[in-house]
């Protein structure tokens, strides 16, 4: 069983050229904040081209229990009437994260410096996740956690009555460690500064700053140091959610490798800490342009266009733009099996925590379709075939892991025979319309194996 129901199968086919205008949904990691900063704020915060997922319309049920006003008004338009820093109430149930591992570390960060306590849970594959790299930061702000052995949830959190500031080294790059502890720094008196030796993706301090915050960021020879002034009255924004580049993902990777591909995918973000997959793209040889640039919100977007790309080559793939494409990885290692040569991966163990292990689930799931792969504790190897050699034919585990299910059903439509996942249901979480977009555009995508 899915931990969205019952299990849907689904099946990729080689299929002709993709073609067309893939408007994929708004960026999920800015949805989420969006909905909690908006929480935190004192008045009507407007949002647009919200991600309507799972994984996000969880987080705003999470912000009404504990106190907001959020409504929906249709077409990916909200609102969210917030209760100021420290005005969190206590919920009155269990809070439900689902799939999101972003969800419920943000919103534990956010409430561990309020009074009040709260449980969560999440689905199969969310509770089987580490939550310690939040309980113990949160735990110096004065909060306390009890949980699963294993620091797995279910969990509850008491949050700090009289929390004091911290100064924090974050021990691997985590964009969702740091930004717990930031919003955790929100309602504790004095300064919160975050260190962090790798830069990763960079919206919460974007959006702080947008909502009145007082927060700087400095590159030191220690790492970025982020300092963030607490107690603040956020005021309410208008905030457009530009389009997600970790979903762009897909239907340009699956326009590079599928023979006479065009494709345009407009209104992308291009933050800097999130772009990572595109140059690696371009570096293997892929016709893969920006058009349009420009700067909304605060954040670069750009229309990207992806054309087939018959020479891929591969590359070794540099480790310190890990933590700016670390979702992008596995449906890289399907272009990477349609590439000539070696692609290398390092630095890449927090893979192996994700929705699922997927160094393991992609590098299983390759070879069962005639892919080689190698792996170890943080890096990977695809050996690739060149484009449209890869055997296909088998059915893969998509392990409750939305990327997982949608790498493999890229790889179907370049693959000699037909690719399957076991459930295709956990896509939902993070792109409810990529089955209709993905047919729109070209792919042969069907219910039901093999």
């Amino acid at each position: 069983m899915s931990g969205h129901g019952t299990p849907i199968p689904m099946t990729s086919h080689a299929c002709g050229p993709l073609s067309g205008e893939a408007n994929v949904p708004g960026d999920k990691s800015i949805s989420h904040r969006s909905l909690i900063l908006g929480a935190m704020a004192v008045g009507e915060t407007k949002i647009s081209g919200l991600l309507e997922g799972e994984d996000v319309l969880d987080t705003a049920k999470a912000m009404r229990a504990f106190g907001a006003e959020v409504i929906d008004h249709g077409e990916g338009k909200w609102s969210v009437f917030g209760v100021g820093v420290g005005g969190f109430a206590e919920p009155d149930n269990v809070i439900d994260c689902g799939n999101s591992g972003t969800g419920v570390r943000l919103i534990m960060g956010a409430m561990a410096t309020t009074g009040i306590s709260a449980t969560f849970t999440g689905d199969g594959s969310l509770n089987k996740r580490p939550m310690a790299r939040i309980t113990d930061p949160i735990s110096l702000f004065g909060a306390q956690s009890v949980g699963r052995s294993g620091g797995r949830l279910p969990m509850t959190i008491v949050g700090a009555p009289n929390p004091v500031p911290v100064r924090y080294v974050v021990p691997m790059p985590s964009a969702q460690v740091k930004s717990a502890v930031l919003l955790a720094g929100l309602n504790a008196p004095g300064h919160t500064v975050v260190i962090e030796k790798e830069a990763t993706r960079d919206h919460t301090e974007r959006m702080l700053a947008g909502f009145g915050a007082d927060i700087s960021t400095q590159d030191t020879d220690e790492g970025r140091v982020i300092t963030l002034v607490g107690q603040p009255e956020l005021a309410p924004q208008t905030i457009v959610v530009p389009r997600d580049p970790s979903s762009a993902a897909f239907p340009v990777c699956a326009a590079i490798i599928t023979p006479g591909s065009d494709v345009l995918v407009p209104n992308i973000g291009l933050n800097p800490t999130r772009a990572g997959l595109f140059t690696t793209l371009r570096e293997m040889g892929a016709d893969l342009t920006y058009e349009n640039e420009r700067t909304e919100g605060g954040e670069p977007v750009a229309d990207l266009r992806a054309r087939f790309s018959p020479n891929l080559h591969g590359i070794e793939v540099d480790p310190t733009r890990a933590a700016s494409m670390i979702d992008e990885y596995p449906v890289l290692s399907v272009v990477a099996a349609n590439a000539q040569g070696d692609t290398v991966m390092r630095g890449v163990k927090e893979l192996r925590v994700k929705e699922s292990d997927r160094i393991e689930a992609m590098a299983s799931g390759l070879r069962a379709n005639g892919v080689d792969v190698e792996d170890g504790d943080d890096w990977w190897i695809v050996k690739g075939m060149g484009q449209g050699n890869v055997p296909g034919g088998a059915t893969c585990q998509s392990h409750l892991d939305h990327r997982i299910a949608m790498s493999f059903l890229i790889l179907g439509m370049a693959s000699l025979s037909p690719v399957s996942v076991d459930d295709g249901g956990p896509i939902a979480t993070s792109f409810p319309i990529f089955e209709p977009l993905m047919k729109m555009l070209g792919a042969d995508i069907k219910r039901g194996a093999v």
